[in-house]
């Protein structure tokens, strides 16, 4: 990655109001920020010492850790196919048009910021995994074209996908967790039963506050961004924003034939196409409720291969994101055993208990919302974070007849806040970006900053507006 030239203090006092408080923030995290696992390390060790307060025995925490450690293997690999489908998708030569065509439309370098907010925001609810690299190759684009925009807050622009909107549309893990029994853990599955998707990213409620949060982020990516002269641009980063040749090499061997054609990838996307078409007419519940992890990734796997359209093409695209996936292969392993101290141990029933004692119906979302997102700052991944959580969180929540699928999506607005400001979803959007997650994150103090105290509310406003619904199993 590009190492930044030392700060220059263009005369921030130029500046007024947001945009003088994102400097300073940006400068300071360049500064103080650490790398992406010692927050997972935290994490580990956090919750040892409050099992050990709350009275588990040391061995039985460290044999729990140890014994879960590859718990969530299939559900990492879940989430690693989410960055590849993403990233397929997103490098195909359509898209990469697409994106040449929307770096012309801003003139400025606020409206360039703005634009790359809002689609990456709006791609998020698609696919988290395709909004870090169609807005990460948004930005490089608009870097060329646009003079003296501000790298560090189009970077986090490009990034407010993972840290807003994400886990309200398809891609939440912990939505789709939920409406797929096949891959929820038994003990979860016994709690809650089944959550369609119809309770959860469909309410009204839930398309409300999607909508207000990714207005709000917007305004404050157009009023925060610097001017020219107080900016730091890729230029200043030392980013070289050349890309690599995206023409195929020409062919050498008479084996590397079927590699350049066509024809074995219309033959298998048109099985795979026939096979998702099929689950989703042929679901009893409907075709929203075969949408699950593992569809949905098949869903952008097929697409990618067709929009590559040969082979060769589609292997390159995955062989470049592969690196992109490393801090999940490494990582989620420790967020597994952080699941094993607390359900393998008598750590779950104590804080189900102590979520029912301290909470009320009405006061019981602000409760799910504030722990959501401060154990995201421990576990940074929605769907690892939720098996944690879940179950004693909705315990509590039939305790406390609230809204099954409401709390599901309280979670997965407050589990957001975290990662403004936890590096470790950034790093697929880093290694295009060619800069470090400390450059970024001072804009994402920023938005964590106003983005929460709306959160809390609009959580526990729209609860109130839901009856209890009892689980279905």
């Amino acid at each position: 990655m590009g190492q930044p030239k030392a700060a220059v203090d263009h005369g921030t006092t130029t500046e007024t109001g947001l945009a003088r408080v994102g400097i300073a923030l940006a400068n300071w995290s360049e500064r103080w920020f650490p790398d992406p696992l010692v927050f997972a390390l935290l994490g580990v060790v956090t919750v040892f010492l409050i099992g050990m307060a709350a009275g588990e025995d040391a061995s039985t925490l460290a044999i729990q850790a140890g014994k879960n450690f590859w718990t969530l293997v299939p559900f990492t690999m879940q989430m690693v196919m989410v960055i590849v489908g993403g990233y397929v998708v997103a490098s195909a030569p359509i898209m990469r048009r697409s994106i040449k065509k929307i770096s012309t439309l801003p003139q400025s370098p606020r409206a360039a910021i703005a634009i790359v907010a809002l689609f990456a925001l709006l791609v998020s609810m698609i696919s988290w995994g395709m909004s870090l690299i169609f807005s990460g190759l948004l930005v490089r684009e608009l870097a060329r074209r646009v003079k003296g925009m501000d790298y560090r807050a189009a970077g986090l622009a490009a990034y407010l996908g993972i840290g807003v909107a994400w886990a309200l549309g398809l891609s939440s893990s912990a939505a789709m967790l939920m409406a797929t029994k096949a891959t929820m853990p038994p003990a979860l599955f016994a709690i809650s039963g089944v959550i369609p998707l119809t309770q959860t990213l469909f309410l009204w409620q839930s398309l409300a506050t999607a909508a207000i949060l990714i207005t709000i982020s917007v305004a404050i990516c157009f009023f925060a961004a610097p001017t020219p002269e107080n900016a730091r641009t890729a230029e200043d980063f030392g980013v070289d924003l050349s890309d690599p040749p995206q023409e195929l090499e020409r062919r050498t061997r008479p084996g590397e034939w079927l590699e350049y054609s066509p024809l074995l990838t219309i033959l298998v996307v048109s099985v795979l196409g026939f096979y998702i078409v099929q689950a989703l007419r042929t679901s009893p519940q409907g075709a929203l409720a075969a949408l699950d992890l593992n569809t949905y990734n098949l869903m952008f796997i097929t697409l990618g291969m067709l929009l590559h359209w040969r082979p060769k093409r589609f292997l390159r695209a995955v062989a470049d994101c592969i690196p992109a996936t490393g801090g999940v292969l490494l990582q989620f392993p420790f967020y597994a055993m952080i699941f094993g101290m607390i359900v393998g141990t008598g750590l779950s029933e104590k804080l189900a208990h102590l979520f029912a004692r301290l909470s009320t119906h009405d006061t019981y979302p602000l409760l799910v919302a504030f722990y959501s997102a401060g154990l995201g700052v421990f576990i940074p991944s929605g769907g690892s974070k939720w098996i944690v959580e879940a179950p004693y969180v909705m315990q509590a929540a039939i305790a406390n007849q609230v809204h099954l699928g409401w709390v599901v999506q309280i979670y997965n607005a407050a589990e957001a806040l975290p990662n403004l400001i936890n590096p470790f979803w950034m790093l697929p959007l880093l290694g295009l970006l060619k800069i470090r997650a400390r450059d970024l994150v001072g804009y994402g103090i920023l938005q964590l900053v106003i983005q929460a105290p709306v959160v809390f509310f609009l959580c526990w406003f729209f609860a109130r507006t839901l009856g209890f619904e009892p689980p279905v199993k």
